[in-house]
């Protein structure tokens, strides 16, 4: 029987998680020591039907509850090319910044119909980029954006035009958007304006509004609020609704789940926007941060107060720590649970570099291997090279197989955009 240390951690890992009889953690049907015998660490682990069950419980508890309505993946959280072949197997949209992540979409087979493109500086390039591949909306942030894209377009180009809600959820400044002053969408006072200037455009044609109130929202409250807000820029057959719900990062974490969520985005649309406009909804956060677990290796244990367990990873695997003082829960692979209290620390020559503060660990040694839990979200997006690290792979896992879809970057190519005279 599991005590309830050892539940709690469950709570957190994959859906797929489990404890074999050898106190050994599983996901996927593998052990994540195996893995990470495999493959080395650092290492992000995926989840695959866990993935693919909670798009669907996006995909489907949208459109059951709003006829027509639909889940769109915010890709910036993941922009794996195997993470958008599973939303466009599972028939999801997928919303995307930049030229990067479209590129990687369309790589992927995503249907450019339903690829939402966002930016709030998007470039005549890009924009070029997503009008040739035939992107079904893009998102008005600003006037430059209206002068560029009716400069670029040669069809009826549908858009959507983001507005500032005025609404504050409680959260990471970082990571709030949706209040006066944001640097995202375009204020009250400004919304007239534009849509004048799109209604006069020739190519353009605005379908809808868009809005996003940030990342990591634990309470359905400011959704609802926004939602209010939005009603009172006019009726439209589209409206975006964002995404920002938060993820369960440690055992406090409270988040509402994906039914009550759409429960009370839907509530409020039923009582302030039109009964025949489209709902789109665009989960990033909540859609992936579970699914995946990241593997490293006790490299150093310093005793002493505190107590310093180093690993061969770090902030170059995971900023979100850094970034955004966002706590994880760890636990060794093969010993769930622990009463040693010690700081998760990474291999980078920052102080900075801690992965967690108090980490309730079972006698770490060197060699153990690590397992951190809901690394899903933006720690694939934001890893980087610090200290000359190399990236690490992705893997994925499902009924006892594991798939290598991203290998390790290797020293050699830390060299490849290094001009030789």
């Amino acid at each position: 029987m599991l005590d309830r240390a050892n539940s709690a951690m469950l709570q957190l890992l994959p859906e797929s998680s489990s404890i074999d009889e050898d106190g050994e953690l599983i996901v996927g049907g593998c052990r994540l020591t195996d893995l990470a015998r495999e493959f080395g660490t650092p290492l992000y682990v995926v989840d695959e039907a866990g993935l693919r069950n909670q798009a669907q419980r996006f995909d489907k508890g949208i459109s059951s509850r709003w006829e027509g309505s639909r889940a769109v993946f915010a890709s910036k959280a993941f922009p794996s090319t195997a993470i958008y072949r599973v939303m466009a197997d599972e028939g999801l949209g997928v919303d995307v910044a930049g030229p990067g992540e479209l590129f990687l979409a369309l790589r992927a087979g995503v249907d450019p119909a339903l690829i939402i493109h966002h930016g709030n500086a998007k470039t005549s390039d890009e924009l070029k980029m997503a009008v040739d591949a035939g992107v079904g909306l893009i998102v008005i942030d600003n006037f430059d954006d209206i002068a560029r894209l009716e400069a670029i377009a040669t069809r009826r180009q549908r858009v959507l035009l983001r507005v500032v809600p005025g609404v504050r959820g409680k959260t990471h400044d970082a990571m709030s958007t949706g209040q006066e002053g944001s640097k995202f969408g375009l204020h009250r006072t400004e919304v007239e304006r534009a849509i004048d200037m799109l209604d006069s455009a020739a190519n353009l044609d605005l379908v809808g509004l868009h809005m996003h109130i940030g990342s990591q929202i634990l309470d359905v409250a400011p959704f609802e609020e926004a939602i209010e807000s939005l009603a009172t820029f006019g009726e439209f057959p589209v409206y975006d609704l964002g995404g920002g719900l938060g993820a369960r990062y440690v055992a406090s974490d409270q988040p509402p789940s994906v039914e009550a969520w759409l429960d009370a985005l839907v509530g409020a649309a039923r009582r302030v926007l039109p009964s025949d406009a489209q709902l789109l909804i665009e989960p990033g956060r909540a859609m992936v941060a579970r699914s995946t677990v990241t593997l490293y290796t006790v490299v150093t244990v310093k005793r002493g107060t505190p107590t310093y367990v180093a690993v061969d990873g770090g902030m170059a695997d995971n900023l979100d720590v850094s970034l955004y003082g966002q706590p994880f829960t760890a636990s060794i692979a093969n010993r769930l649970g622990g009463t040693d209290v010690v700081d998760l620390v990474g291999r980078h020559c920052e102080s900075g570099d801690r992965l967690i503060a108090d980490a309730l660990l079972d006698a770490p040694v060197v060699g153990d291997t690590i397992v951190v839990a809901a690394t899903g979200a933006y720690s694939f997006t934001m890893n980087n090279n610090y200290n000359g690290a190399l990236r690490p792979p992705v893997v994925f896992v499902k009924e006892g197989k594991a798939q290598l879809v991203v290998r390790r970057e290797r020293l050699d190519e830390l060299a490849n955009r290094d001009v030789e005279e």
